[in-house]
């Protein structure tokens, strides 16, 4: 069978029904932006890939290093996360292993999943305010003020329910350092991040540091990523994690587990009983 793409006639007006720029493909021949496939094998990480199929090109030796960085953090935090705990019940129920891992990334949404992405928005926020000759501080003032008037108190990024520190954002921000001091990041956006950090720990006994999706939001915005894409890229990490659970629960005998052990119940807040 010979398949080849139109150039004229209404083949032209099929072939173009999709359009693509990142991936040509024909018998014998697969380019991703122009590159061979055989000329990527072997040459480039999945990292390196990620950002090739996101971005268009290929990203240098650090910016691969921070991408690693943040993909590799934040990749799974145990059972008692929803799109984990989702994952492991999935899998007792007898589906597949590509079923138990949809269920779970299903779930990342706003709440479990979106606060790097809303995160980065602050901070690009932020980053808006000061460029037009705003001071850091009143600028993270600003967006604050507006961001809890309309969403609540709760700032994505910071602040966590299990760590009084967040062990990943500290190594995470420790990176993100040393590449500002070599020079491979503006530093722009981690500036705000420790603002937002430090107008949020002001007047109270107990700080409220940065946890991993503020982190990570960090290193997405400063390799410039836009906000709507490290949800993506979230869920690519978080899938390594929901993956490794899934598997685990198929090797045991367990079936239908539920979300809570079999000799407990739930709260019931209806009707007491009634007759009919």
């Amino acid at each position: 069978m010979t398949i080849e793409r139109a150039e004229t006639g209404p083949g032209r007006e099929i072939a173009d029904w999709w359009q693509t720029d990142i991936i040509d493909m024909e018998p014998g021949k697969i380019n991703y932006f122009g590159y061979p496939i055989e000329n990527l094998i072997g040459q480039l990480s999945f990292s390196k890939m990620i950002w090739l199929m996101t971005r268009g090109e290929i990203p240098s030796q650090k910016q691969t290093e921070l991408l690693d960085a943040a993909l590799m953090s934040a990749v799974d935090h145990g059972p008692q996360a929803p799109s984990i705990a989702i994952a492991r019940m999935a899998a007792t129920c007898g589906v597949g292993l590509n079923n138990a891992m949809a269920s779970a990334v299903n779930v990342l949404g706003d709440i479990h999943g979106g606060a790097g992405e809303q995160a980065i928005q602050i901070y690009k926020d932020i980053a808006v305010i000061t460029e037009n000759g705003s001071s850091l501080a009143s600028a993270t003032e600003e967006v604050l003020t507006a961001y809890k008037l309309e969403f609540g108190k709760y700032i994505p990024g910071f602040g966590h329910r299990f760590h009084p520190i967040d062990p990943r954002s500290v190594k995470l921000m420790a990176l993100v350092e040393d590449h500002i001091k070599d020079g491979n990041i503006s530093g722009t956006y981690y500036q705000a991040a420790r603002e937002i950090e430090r107008q949020l720990g002001q007047g109270k006994s107990k700080a409220i540091p940065m946890n991993i999706d503020g982190a990570t939001a960090v290193i997405y915005a400063e390799l410039g990523f836009p906000a709507e894409l490290a949800r993506g890229l979230f869920c690519l990490s978080r899938s390594v994690g929901i993956l490794a659970h899934a598997w685990e629960q198929m090797q045991s005998p367990e079936r239908n587990k539920g979300p809570m052990p079999r000799n407990m119940l739930w709260s019931y807040t209806g009707k007491e009983t009634r007759e009919l």
